[in-house]
């Protein structure tokens, strides 16, 4: 299918009509494989979390949280696609540099630059915690057992450690944008630093209270070198190959004799934790990740970007609905939502679990113990349920992102 189809019945017309209006609105000089990347970041994430959540329903009628990756380790190669933080704030890096040097361009300042920034990342954040507010008093109201009430509060509450960390490495911005490659290493020697200083055992317990800043410097490392990219770095493909061998190799060593567990997210019960904080195995493997999207931008843009009707077309001649048309659709409506889909997602996969309890017998995937492959297969299964759910509260709250935003075309 090399030119699509015209429209003509009326809902697939409808349809068709909104794809050519979102692609005709895309200015010419906008790289698509950005926003491609971060839609699959935030895909990634969401998909991650669904498959290595999960909540166990003990015989006592509380609520548990459990990882799948405990009882199968068979499942951790899942954590290596399925943890792409990096590749969010890599590109995040990118962008907020990009639009601070516009904004001086325009001699808008520091400070309202940085509030309209701060804002579409916090404004949406406000329903979610007034609606769980409202449900963790209702669960106390009714006596539900405390372990209920943590496991959901704190499944509700860990996306939030993004935006906050997102906020500060914002407001840093100016300076990353003109020394980002050198930050950048420097923090990944501070988060090695503190790992050895941790590691090596027998030092005093602050220094393990210490290490919380590798959550910072940790997601700080691939930040900068978003900013390193938009000031005119990794230009030639060859820095992208060596950010990918070399990240590769270091988590490959790393894992196998540094000590550092394989997962690439945290794993309940397991002494040692690759996210919390941030570890020097997942600073590299982050590093493998941005080299892997740089050497993807080009193919991910072709994919997205439908060939033009070019000079010979005829008078009068409009473009037609191309997959490459349909595919930026659908990235560019996902980009229009990402906070809110982040912030959701956990609230969708919790709404299905708790909604379905009192259907009776715990369901397979839902509500029993990760330990099994059945379990996984039933997991997957309940995937797209989770992505229902997850579409009604977007089409409810996505809203307050658009408003917090101050516009309505793709996301920057």
């Amino acid at each position: 299918m090399a030119e699509g189809i015209e429209p003509r019945t009326r809902p697939t017309g409808r349809l068709h009509r909104a794809v050519l209006r979102i692609d005709a609105a895309t200015p010419p000089e906008r790289d698509r494989a950005i926003d491609v990347l971060r839609a699959l970041s935030i895909l990634g994430v969401v998909l991650g979390h669904w498959l290595v959540t999960a909540i166990v329903l003990h015989t006592d009628h509380h609520l548990i949280g459990a990882s799948p990756l405990r009882s199968m380790p068979a499942l951790t190669p899942l954590t290596w696609a399925l943890q792409p933080l990096a590749v969010f704030f890599f590109v995040g890096g990118r962008v907020a540099a990009r639009g601070y040097a516009g904004a001086r361009l325009r001699e808008v300042r520091y400070r309202p630059w940085l509030a309209r920034r701060a804002r579409r990342l916090v404004r949406p954040a406000v329903p979610l915690l007034v609606l769980w507010a409202l449900v963790l008093v209702g669960a106390a109201a009714t006596g539900a057992a405390h372990e209920t009430v943590r496991t959901l509060l704190g499944l509700v509450v860990s996306p939030l450690w993004f935006l906050l960390v997102f906020t500060a490495l914002t407001a840093a911005t100016p300076l990353l944008y003109r020394h980002g490659a050198r930050i950048a290493v420097a923090a990944c020697a501070v988060v090695a630093l503190l790992d050895i200083a941790h590691f090596a055992g027998g030092g005093p317990a602050w220094v393990g209270q210490l290490r919380e800043v590798n959550t910072l410097a940790g997601w700080l490392v691939p930040y900068c070198l978003g900013a390193a990219w938009s000031a005119g770095a990794f230009t030639r493909r060859r820095s992208a190959v060596a950010l990918l061998a070399g990240g590769t190799l270091a988590t490959a060593g790393l894992v196998l004799w540094g000590g550092y567990p394989a997962s690439m997210v945290g794993v309940a019960g397991s002494q040692l934790s690759n996210l919390n904080p941030v570890s020097l195995a997942a600073v590299t493997f982050g590093l493998a990740q941005c080299g892997g999207a740089l050497l993807l931008c080009r193919p991910l843009r072709r994919a997205v970007t439908a060939p033009s009707l070019g000079p010979g077309a005829p008078a009068g001649a409009r473009p037609r609905v191309h997959p490459a048309r349909m595919l930026w659709a659908a990235v560019a409506a996902l980009n229009l939502s990402a906070i809110t889909v982040f912030l959701w997602h956990q609230t969708a996969m919790l709404a299905v679990t708790t909604l379905t309890l009192s259907l009776g017998a715990p369901l397979p995937g839902l509500h029993t113990s990760p330990d099994t492959p059945v379990w996984a297969a039933a997991r997957c299964a309940w995937i797209p349920v989770f992505a229902v759910a997850l579409l009604a509260l977007c089409a409810a709250f996505r809203q307050v992102e658009r408003d917090a935003s101050g516009r309505r075309e793709s996301a920057a």
